[in-house]
């Protein structure tokens, strides 16, 4: 078979957390002024109880609100692919697994987690949502989600992306959603970079800066992430949940799982369900790679301490892999990635050895990317192509080394808005 199905009636029905079983517990979120643990009164100003309460949850378990499986089941459960073209291109022995989170109507994994927080915001009295976005998967999902519960939508995209990618933009505002280009001169986050350059290209940290201190201005406006902390985390593991069952079908469990990292919330979906395994000792061999740009590499080059998650400095310290919060990434096409750290739950993860990291330069990313678009039909994103490059690498080292591993990727979204992308890098104008 190429193709591995569930029925809706097996879309999951709890998130997994994984906090309970990690090894160490993750280091505690500070208050950038006190340096002691930030207090949950400093989190209720950006963000609704329900969401704080599953950021620090101890439930191995928690329960998805029906209201919630009623919009997943507009496209979930996803399907499962086997890469068999791509397999048969690479006259590789390995077997080749993809989750196409691709198929959701913004086009990738980000309403997993959207759907979910609209919902808690809903609920808590929220009438307003402000966020950040880089390539614009995330800012569409949150458009999207907010929708079916009422909310106002004001999304700051990075400003090199805004122009990048204007279909993104044109989404947005379909679904509601409001889009201004980041460093902008709403915010004074924004306006100490848009007054030194009106054409600044900006950065996750500086959009991150403008949405949370608008939402900390007004009463009627909460902040949403569409990565880094846990509840995202936790809200994406439907993902890995599926596609345990999925393999069972296929009749394999994996040996490598990858996802590609900006912030880690597909990779983390994708993966922590089967971490389970391999912290209860089950898979003690189960190899997780994570997969991020040269020019933004975090795990590779980044140093485990605590920083803020904002370039401005209005987020609590948190621990993780970081390249500086005043970082600025080059202009890359895989903006998703363009962050200048990586969760918690992954950085915990990365430091104790559980997970691995790969760092790919742009051209060649994109060259597995056409490699799969002619293979298996579907045309990535930037982001995910990150993922496909390193699957590429490791059914390489099957053909090598002779060995029939089952590898399993997560496509986390479609390269459709992409194709200016794909356009500069067929004539050789794309740059590493």
């Amino acid at each position: 078979m190429r193709k591995y199905i569930l029925s809706e009636g097996e879309i999951p029905k709890r998130w997994f957390n994984i906090l309970p079983l990690l090894p160490e517990p993750l280091d505690p979120p500070l208050d950038p002024e006190t340096k002691e643990p930030v207090s949950p009164d400093k989190l209720a100003v950006i963000f609704p109880e329900p969401l704080i309460e599953q950021e620090v949850s101890d439930k191995e378990w928690i329960d998805i609100p029906e209201e919630v499986l009623e919009v997943y089941s507009l496209w979930r459960p996803t399907p499962l692919h086997r890469a068999k073209n791509l397999e048969e291109f690479l006259q590789t022995p390995a077997k080749i697994f993809f989750k196409n989170e691709s198929v959701s109507p913004p086009g990738s994994h980000k309403p997993n987690t959207a759907v979910a927080q609209a919902y808690y915001n809903k609920i808590s009295g929220v009438k307003r949502l402000t966020t950040e976005t880089g390539a614009g998967q995330w800012g569409s999902a949150l458009s999207f989600a907010t929708q079916f519960f009422g909310l106002e939508c004001r999304v700051y995209m990075v400003r090199v992306s805004y122009n990048q990618k204007p279909y993104r933009r044109i989404l947005m505002e379909t679904w509601g959603g409001e889009v201004i280009p980041s460093p902008s001169p709403n915010t004074n986050a924004g306006r100490k970079f848009y007054d030194q350059d009106p054409e600044h290209p900006g950065s996750l940290g500086i959009a991150i800066s403008e949405a949370i201190e608008e939402a900390a201005t007004r009463d009627d406006t909460k902040y949403s992430l569409g990565s880094v902390l846990n509840h995202v985390l936790l809200h994406q593991t439907v993902i890995g949940l599926e596609a345990k069952k999925q393999m069972e079908m296929a009749g394999f469990y994996p040996d490598v799982i990858i996802g590609a990292v900006g912030g880690g919330s597909n990779f983390a979906g994708l993966s922590l369900p089967f971490l389970a395994d391999k912290l209860r000792g089950d898979k003690p061999d189960l190899k997780v790679l994570a997969v991020e740009p040269t020019a933004c590499p975090t795990l590779t080059q980044g140093e485990y301490r605590y920083d803020f998650g904002d370039t401005v400095g209005l987020t609590p310290l948190i621990k993780m892999y970081t390249l500086g919060h005043d970082f600025v990434p080059p202009p890359i096409h895989a903006g998703g990635l363009r962050y200048h750290g990586d969760a918690p739950i992954v950085c915990k993860l990365y430091d104790l050895g559980y997970i691995s990291a790969v760092a790919y330069k742009q051209t060649e990313v994109f060259e597995a990317a056409l490699t799969f678009a002619r293979t298996e039909g579907i045309v990535p994103a930037p982001e995910s192509a990150h993922a496909i490059k390193a699957a590429i690498d490791e059914a390489l080292r099957c053909k090598e080394t002779g060995e029939e591993k089952v590898i399993l990727f997560n496509l986390s979204g479609h390269g459709y808005f992409d194709l200016s992308a794909y356009d500069k890098f067929m004539r050789g104008e794309l740059e590493d």
